[in-house]
């Protein structure tokens, strides 16, 4: 592949592309642009923006995906989790629907594109697995519950504010004698017929006999008859009188060319949001389009997401729209509805422009009861609070960091949320990582295996030590090995060597190497011999960039291919499972976990 279909992935399908391709692609366009025109007006109120700049945000972006990322379904636009974020962060700019704040939105697209270029140029897409799946998920989840919670209000029809949980909670009941009845009516009705178009529809319309691309087109068209019918009704009995809010005037024609006006304080107020933006939207976008992708053995580059990101962003800033990702509801949709190639975004966005020139109008007397209805049903789908007691099953360290996520961004913030769980896993790796897991291992009999003397019956020797570390060894880690090994020796007043396992060490840092070192110079000086089995290649070849190896060769020390290698050349006798006086060797009593016989 030269560099040039590196960077532009999009010469590589074009290469191949076909009239059943175009078909096909058209036919995802079709489904997906009637999933994202409510879906864009929506996300756009969520942000706290006029909804129209949604239906902005849902045209170039996509195309600038097609042409630079390497998914081939990846639906890319407004999603809610990125709305919702957008609203936090420019919040604390301005009052929402201003035009301070939406040009905080449009500065929030562009430095956030701005990070995912430079982060692809510089291939830095590791740095998104700082965010956890246990944070993620909880953020996802808490977010989902703070999303639905915010939306109420248009459902009621109250003016209840709060940016946190409590809040929305305490604001919706100090005014729920102000509730207005024709607003509730037409939210509640949207509701409740969206829940059932997106679990019941669809197999209702196979069962009567309906092809099943065709039952999934009507489907997705659930939101789109919600909103003719909710327009419709308000503009026939002029419910807007009587108190329901509606969309109101939308501009009709062409997304406007927007420049994001440099403003030294408000990008450096912006730029922590604008990063948190950039890492949440792309862990949440790699992982649809991998599992997408997986579906039918094709290729994700992560750098060349972070650039199909970054542009779709930076389009975003120049043509009036907000902060767009990959989002999961609408690149299954895609998937499902059998799209092949980033065409079929770019023929969603010619929809999308289409009706911004055309249909505009329509949307005047669109209640927001039925936007706000859109966006709860599409967020609670995202909520899995049944993750919480399974992560705690498997590993307390996850639940930890992913209740703390849930909780702040429930209590605190968005922002907050998100650091307090990526601070939280960084500090539990340390901890955990700290703690090394340190087994004392013997000879499993007859064979040339070793294992834990706490979980399997083995033969252990008299005079050699076995010790396995299940861990790299590094400066927070090393001091306890350092204990472990004296403690050991202080123990047995017969050992003579003791081999340090390396198996599962795939680095030994300068400290680490210090303490090694002193385990080296102390054992000596007790009239014990230290050696290493098992190294990996690269921590050889560290190693041999010290002076370690020389100082353990003059003390006696080797380093061995196996463990089984060290044993032979150390304590034969324990291979035969006698000593030298003929008394065997007795086997370990386990006292933990799962016999050797019950494990693959």
């Amino acid at each position: 592949m030269s560099r040039l279909e590196q960077w532009l992935p999009s010469i590589v399908w074009a290469r191949q592309y076909n009239a059943q391709m175009f078909g096909n692609d058209a036919v995802a366009a079709i489904i997906v642009t009637i999933m994202l025109i409510p879906q864009s007006l929506a996300y756009a109120m969520l942000a706290g923006l006029p909804p129209y700049i949604g239906l902005y945000a849902s045209i170039l972006p996509l195309i600038a995906y097609g042409i630079f990322g390497t998914s081939r379904t990846l639906a890319v636009g407004p999603v809610a989790v990125i709305s919702l974020m957008t609203a936090a962060a420019a919040a604390k700019i301005a009052a929402p629907g201003s035009p301070l704040y939406i040009e905080a939105a449009l500065v929030l697209a562009f430095l956030s594109g701005l990070m995912l270029v430079a982060m692809a140029v510089l291939r830095l897409g590791f740095l998104s697995n700082f965010l956890s799946h246990s944070v993620i998920s909880g953020f996802i989840s808490a977010s989902g519950i703070l999303i639905a919670a915010s939306q109420l209000k248009h459902i009621l029809g109250l003016k209840a504010g709060g940016d946190t949980l409590p809040e929305i909670a305490m604001a919706l009941a100090s005014q729920l004698g102000a509730v207005n009845l024709p607003t509730l009516i037409i939210g509640l009705s949207a509701t409740l017929f969206l829940f059932w178009v997106r679990k019941s529809l669809k197999p209702l319309l196979i069962k009567t006999g309906l092809g099943p691309r065709m039952a999934e087109i009507i489907a997705k068209a659930g939101p789109v008859a919600a909103v003719i019918v909710s327009t419709l009704s308000v503009a026939f009995f002029a419910l807007d009188s009587q108190g329901v809010k509606i969309v109101g005037a939308i501009p009709q024609g062409l997304p406007p060319l927007t420049i994001p006006r440099f403003d030294a304080d408000l990008w450096s107020s912006l730029l922590g949001g604008a990063l948190l933006l950039s890492l949440v939207g792309f862990v949440e976008s790699i992982s649809v389009a991998q599992t997408l992708a997986a579906k039918r053995r094709q290729r994700i580059t992560p750098d060349n997401e972070l650039m199909g990101l970054g542009t779709a962003n930076l389009a975003a800033a120049f043509t009036g729209g907000f902060p767009v990702t990959g989002g999961f509801a609408r690149s299954v949709v895609n998937f499902d509805a059998g799209a092949e190639t980033p065409l079929a975004g770019a023929l969603t966005a010619l929809g999308i422009l289409l009706t911004a020139l055309l249909l505009t109008p329509l949307f005047h007397f669109l209640p927001q009861a039925v936007l706000a209805a859109t966006i709860i049903v599409a967020v609670l789908s995202l909520v899995d609070l049944g993750a919480l007691p399974r992560v705690w099953r498997y590993s307390r360290h996850d639940f930890i960091a992913m209740a703390a996520t849930m909780i702040v961004v429930l209590g605190i913030g968005v922002e907050p949320g998100i650091l307090t769980g990526v601070v939280l896993s960084l500090v539990l790796f340390l901890w955990r990582t700290s703690r090394p897991h340190v087994a004392i291992v013997g000879l499993v009999p007859e064979t040339e295996h070793f294992r834990n003397v706490e979980r399997h019956r083995v033969l252990v020797s008299d005079t050699v030590l076995s010790i396995r570390v299940d861990e790299s060894l590094y400066f927070a880690n090393a001091r306890a090995l350092e204990d472990r090994i004296y403690a050991e020796i202080a123990a047995r007043p017969a050992l003579r060597h003791v081999v340090l396992m390396c198996p599962a060490v795939n680095l030994i840092d300068a400290s680490a190497l210090e303490s090694l070192e002193a385990i080296q110079h102390r054992l000596k000086d007790a009239g014990a011999v230290f050696h290493l089995s098992e190294v990996k290649g690269p921590v050889m070849d560290a190693l041999h960039r010290s002076d370690f190896l020389d100082h353990l060769g003059m003390g006696g020390g080797q380093i061995f291919l196996s463990q089984f290698a060290a044993l032979s050349a150390l304590d034969p006798d324990l291979l035969t499972g006698r000593r030298a006086d003929g008394s065997p060797y007795p086997l370990s009593t386990p006292t933990i976990g799962t016999p050797l016989t019950a494990v693959a």
